[in-house]
């Protein structure tokens, strides 16, 4: 039996999302080459469990900025996080600057998509307002999922350009969020960047950033297939300006060390030969 509601900490009603909404983030940003059909099919199921959960916000007054900030956090750590080595495999053995121009074009393939069917789905609500009920859960499920495809982005180039984040996997993944709410990498030379990356300003930051992003989402509410095609746009055009600024701030950070590349090619090499 659930414990009473008075015995749950303050907000902890929404600030845990539930375990499916993990998991099917973690889906459907684990894959770079999930179909078009199954991305349909898992966000209208993020769609359905997040609608609990916002409900939930609204009666008891949490503003949806929060509340969005409280279930990113909270799934951030799921997020798939791959490896130097892994991204090299993955990638076709790509390393350096091109392995980079790779996870971003990637990337905005896969948040274009998402855009896209948001768009689309949006415009056949378009023409049966009753279902117009759904709109925001779908718009939040986009939302999560753009934003946990370029903070993964995000993540994976500190990993291209070997700038390490030291930490737990949570924390790791707490300052890679706060790093993608501000639009920049993280420096490896300051030790308050993992312990700082939750501070008041970063949580504020973090809120304006899934807002703008949320709204970004709004123009998908369009007859035909407007919606579509703009939401798919914005969403490119959005992580190819993200892509762009991280790396230029990586690249000051920390250039690019032939260590860790050679490091891969070597450990390819020692593969191929094994029997």
């Amino acid at each position: 039996m659930a414990e009473p509601e008075k015995d749950q900490q303050p907000g902890s009603e929404i600030a845990d999302p539930e375990r499916e909404v993990g998991e099917l983030v973690g889906r459907l940003t684990d894959s770079d080459e999930l179909e078009p059909a199954e991305r349909r099919r898992l966000l209208g199921r993020l769609a359905r469990a997040l609608s609990a959960g916002a409900k939930r916000a609204r009666e008891t007054g949490a503003g949806r900025g929060r509340w969005l900030a409280d279930v990113f956090l909270n799934i951030a750590p799921r997020i798939p996080i791959r490896d130097l080595h892994t991204l090299a495999e993955h990638h076709h053995g790509l390393t350096g600057e091109e392995l980079a121009d790779d996870l971003v074009r990637t990337a905005q393939k896969a948040t274009m998509t998402v855009g896209a069917i948001g768009g689309a789905l949006a415009a056949a609500e378009f023409a049966a307002p009753p279902l117009l009920l759904s709109a925001p859960a779908q718009l939040v499920a986009e939302t999560i999922v753009v934003a946990a495809i370029e903070v993964k982005l995000l993540a994976e180039l500190h990993e291209v350009y070997g700038v390490r984040v030291q930490g737990s996997g949570t924390q790791r993944a707490v300052a890679f969020t706060a790093a993608w709410a501000k639009q920049r990498g993280i420096d490896p030379l300051a030790p308050a960047s993992v312990s700082l990356a939750l501070g008041a300003a970063t949580k504020t930051a973090l809120r304006n950033r899934l807002m703008r992003t949320l709204g970004r989402h709004l123009t998908t509410f369009g007859p035909f297939l407007t919606g579509a095609v703009a939401g798919g746009a914005l969403n490119r055009m959005a992580t190819k300006k993200l892509g762009e600024a991280v790396r230029n701030d990586l690249r000051v950070k920390r250039p690019l060390d032939p260590g860790p590349q050679r490091a891969v090619a070597e450990r390819q090499t020692r593969d191929e030969l094994d029997p």
